[in-house]
């Protein structure tokens, strides 16, 4: 790649423009989008080799490459643009591809792209960005291949050749009655059966599909789930009305992903890249879910302040706070990690939370009882076998263990139930709110236990 990009990178300085045409036309499209990124970087709308490159570009994979483009790189080449050319790359678009397009462009660039695409395109457009931002409808392309049942397999070969290099997908075909979803082939199933049979005996019936308002998540966990290389949406009168196909599956899958990180470390979704994104975005995104820890945090403040007396009696308990602390959020937190990954993996449910409540109540008596001996005879070693401090810190970290596994794997199970993102009760909160139980309970153990 390095050496590619320096070729180019000359070769452009000394205007021999056409071994760089020579050169991209044998290149990866994912492949030239990155080398403009490396080329240019963030400052390629003072470059004008930006878009002599892209011009350069063959017309059959320049779609492809501004396709693959970041929504800046997408927006200043369609400012520089001429109509003709415009109208170049958006007839070799797909649908869903231009919808994406329209969906992060402002509106008067918006207002030329629709200007110059025809009315067959125009109705397409306005008809998926009518669906629910992140349903299935949102992210469907409606240039799929459609069948009758009556056709013979001669018949759905000669369709496919007629229609099939305008469709996204070829590989998966759709039978359909009256616009109503009936059956599934592909065309393996078409290559090995005779030409003369009919579809409605070889088509699969018992059809996976989705319905357009399903949350797009649904749609990712369905390709994991069924291994699909494209997904039928369908109406509610099961009326065929686009397809998804895999590359727009493993887009929602990944940016489902960064949704699930982002709250997991309390930081608000941002759709923007790390670079691309503003310090005043990024500090806003964040500052809201630490003012509300900090501002929670205070319990542990006013658990301690109860409890100064115990302090008083017996310094030596504040220097084991942190330990206890740490103990019972690593353990919530290795809890809640696993339950919501599990979550998103949809292999636990709701209505599994007393199943799985219990056996993560099993796993804390197994890791609290080996943490519990080994503090404890620690603690009796170091502190002058003090048997009555090693009893306490190894009976706080039992309970603390017990209760922050239980909290753990929970929360995200009762933020499911209540229709909240799982990822929500992750390390920050989980932290903060045993860190409250487990001071709680061990400065309760402590007092009865040196009688304070």
């Amino acid at each position: 790649m390095e050496s590619l990009l320096n070729n180019i990178d000359r070769l452009l300085k000394e205007k021999r423009f056409s071994e760089v045409k020579r050169i991209v036309s044998l290149e990866n499209p994912a492949d030239l989008a990155a080398l403009f990124v490396e080329l240019f970087g963030e400052d390629f709308e003072e470059k004008s080799e930006f878009i002599i490159l892209f011009r350069l570009l063959p017309k059959d994979i320049a779609a492809e490459v501004f396709a693959y483009m970041d929504g800046d790189m997408r927006r200043h080449l369609i400012e520089m643009f001429t109509d003709k050319e415009l109208r170049e790359i958006l007839d070799e678009l797909f649908i869903d591809d231009t919808v994406d397009l329209i969906e992060e462009l402002p509106a008067n660039v918006v207002s030329r792209i629709l200007k110059n695409s025809s009315t067959g395109e125009r109705k397409a457009i306005n008809e998926i960005l009518r669906y629910p931002r992140d349903s299935a409808g949102s992210i469907m392309t409606i240039e799929y291949v459609s069948l009758h049942k009556d056709m013979t397999v001669s018949e759905a070969f000669e369709k496919i050749r007629r229609v099939g290099v305008n469709k996204e997908t070829i590989y998966t075909c759709y039978v359909t009655e009256n616009r109503r979803l009936i059956g599934v082939i592909t065309v393996k199933d078409l290559f090995l059966a005779d030409e003369d049979e009919k579809l409605s005996d070889i088509m699969e019936t018992n059809i996976i599909s989705v319905n357009t308002h399903e949350d797009q998540e649904l749609v990712g966990n369905m390709f994991r789930k069924y291994d699909l290389l494209a997904l039928p949406v369908v109406d509610r009168d099961n009326r065929l009305v686009g397809i998804v196909t895999f590359d727009d599956a493993m887009d929602v899958i990944q940016e489902e992903n960064t949704e699930d990180f982002a709250r997991m470390a309390a930081i608000a979704p941002n759709e923007h890249s790390y670079f691309k994104t503003g310090i005043l975005r990024h500090a806003g995104s964040r500052i809201g879910w630490l003012l509300i820890l900090m501002i929670s945090a205070t319990l542990t403040q006013i658990i301690t302040s109860r409890y100064e007396n115990a302090f008083e009696t017996i310094p030596l308990l504040v220097s084991f706070m942190p330990m206890i602390m740490d103990t019972g959020g690593n353990c919530g937190s290795q809890s809640s990690t696993m339950i919501i990954r599990c979550i998103a993996l949809d292999e636990i449910h709701f209505s599994d939370f007393f199943k799985v409540v219990f056996k993560e109540f099993r796993i804390s008596i197994l890791v609290c009882s080996v943490l519990a001996v080994v503090n404890g005879i620690r603690v009796y070693v170091m502190y002058e076998q003090n048997i009555l401090l090693a009893v306490t810190i190894a009976l706080s970290i039992v309970v603390t263990v017990i209760i922050s596994k239980i909290i753990g794997s929970s929360l995200p199970l009762l933020a499911k139930r209540c229709k909240l993102d799982p990822a929500i009760m992750a390390t920050p909160l989980i932290t903060t709110i045993v860190d409250c139980c487990s001071l709680f309970l061990y400065f309760n153990i402590a007092t009865i236990i040196f009688n304070i």
